[in-house]
């Protein structure tokens, strides 16, 4: 087994991400948040994180801006970056991805992490590959320091 395949089965993530998406949760509920968690193309290690504007405006969906995707896109191009997560929240649903989260998800690659913000469903934040309209949930690995992931990841790519 590949070192690359391993670490693509899991979401590999700083607690200070998730914790920033659980602050704009709580933030913004009762409405449903959005953005993105970006990295280095092919490496998998979500770094940057870009909150994003809920064109929506819903509780129980939500919408990236056009105009504000368009641009983060293409930064993240720009800086030779890729979507490794995109997340949300459910404010009143448990944390799995809806028929709408299904058909939306365009970027195979990505991690879809839902963020619960409605107790009597849990805290806990999980993570989906969403292909083909077939969800997948994948373990989550909070960590500290991604110094000893990057190395993976790098070894991983020139291997």
């Amino acid at each position: 087994m590949s070192t690359s395949w391993r670490i693509r089965i899991m979401l590999t993530i700083h607690a200070k991400l998730v914790e920033a998406m659980l602050a704009q949760a709580h933030k913004d509920h009762p409405f449903e948040i959005c953005g993105v968690i970006a990295g280095p193309e092919k490496s998998n290690l979500p770094l940057r994180l870009i909150p994003m504007r809920n064109a929506a405006q819903s509780e129980t969906f939500f919408k990236f801006d056009p105009q504000e995707q368009l641009q983060v896109w293409r930064e993240m191009e720009a800086r030779g970056e890729e979507p490794i997560v995109i997340y949300h929240s459910h404010t009143h649903t448990p944390a799995y991805p809806s028929r709408t989260d299904v058909q939306y998800a365009s970027q195979p690659q990505s991690h879809y992490v839902i963020v619960p913000t409605d107790p009597a469903y849990g805290e806990e934040i999980r993570s989906f590959r969403i292909l083909d309209g077939m969800v997948t949930e994948e373990r989550i690995r909070m960590i500290n320091s991604y110094k000893a992931e990057w190395e993976l990841s790098m070894e991983a790519m020139v291997a």
